[in-house]
């Protein structure tokens, strides 16, 4: 048998999030930033010749019908097949070692599918361009296009419109409270502002924005906001995407090790640095 060929698949940040309106397909029109952090899991994959999806290791909690990683392999096999008769009979043995937290808003299951669509597409020798894995990425989640592109981006539309931008590449803490909390419910909720009106790059970097989701989850979560005043008490703190895991830039390295040890021992801590490049774009050039 082959030896694991092993991918990374990083967690990003949503430096801010807008809420412009909801859109005809369900999606709600957005406008964020999305930067990388090292914060990774890692992805293995074996090629096989009998046409099987095995997943070898993955979260014990999350089903297999409902695994974005087997479900974006599927789905590339499945594009493959329409695109070109006779590719054979694709299939693979993949294990996903999990860091990045579940249900946190740092965009961990958006990422592995990313991975998996970006691998495969190597591995299986499909020859899928970056704009038709993105395009076959977003049926999965909106989230999954800037993983696949691998450039912090601003991001329009359901988050898949992507401008890619030259960020400072801060040190930040991430927070990850004692809970999980739903992207649905919180998208759904009736309290949830829709309607900030657009803003520029330009005028984004003038002023900064928000989270239009940090209202909401932190008046239905409140670990959350506990997580937000603690955090607030050493920088600015923010939630990232929908949470459950908020952040702060810090001053450098040593800062944010020294409030990451500070840390309550029921949370999570991660002192990071963001990223404008994909590790991913890295592994792909190897």
């Amino acid at each position: 048998m082959s030896s694991p060929d092993r991918w990374p698949a990083p967690a990003k940040l949503n430096l801010f999030l807008h809420v412009l309106g909801r859109r005809p397909d369900g999606y709600h029109q957005l406008q964020t930033l999305f930067q990388f952090i090292d914060l990774c899991d890692e992805l293995e994959f074996v090629p096989r010749d009998d046409g099987r999806l095995v997943r070898q290791v993955g979260p014990a909690e999350v089903p297999e019908s409902d695994d974005l990683v087997l479900r974006a392999a599927e789905a590339l096999r499945t594009a493959a097949a329409e695109r070109q008769e006779g590719v054979g009979a694709l299939g693979a043995d993949i294990s996903l070692h999990k860091r990045i937290p579940l249900q946190a808003g740092l965009g961990g299951g958006s990422s592995d599918a990313a991975t998996t669509l970006v691998a495969l597409n190597r591995l299986w020798g499909l020859g899928f361009t970056p704009a038709d894995l993105a395009r076959l990425g977003l049926r999965l989640g909106a989230d999954v296009p800037v993983f696949v592109l691998g450039r912090a981006a601003w991001g329009e539309g359901a988050g898949e419109q992507l401008q890619p931008v030259d960020l400072p590449e801060s040190v930040y803490v991430v927070v990850r409270p004692d809970c999980r909390v739903s992207t649905a419910e919180i998208f759904q909720a009736p309290e949830l502002t829709r309607n900030s009106p657009a803003i520029t790059i330009r005028a984004f970097f003038e002023s900064g924005g928000r989270n239009d989701c940090e209202p909401v989850v932190r008046a239905r979560y409140r670990p959350v906001a506990e997580a937000l005043d603690w955090l607030q008490r050493f920088a600015p703190a923010r939630l990232t995407g929908t949470g459950s895991c908020v952040f702060a830039p810090m001053a450098d390295e040593r800062s944010a090790q020294s409030v990451v040890a500070e840390l309550p021992s029921r949370w999570q801590g991660f002192a990071v640095r963001g990223h404008n490049r994909s590790p991913l774009l890295d592994r792909l050039a190897r």
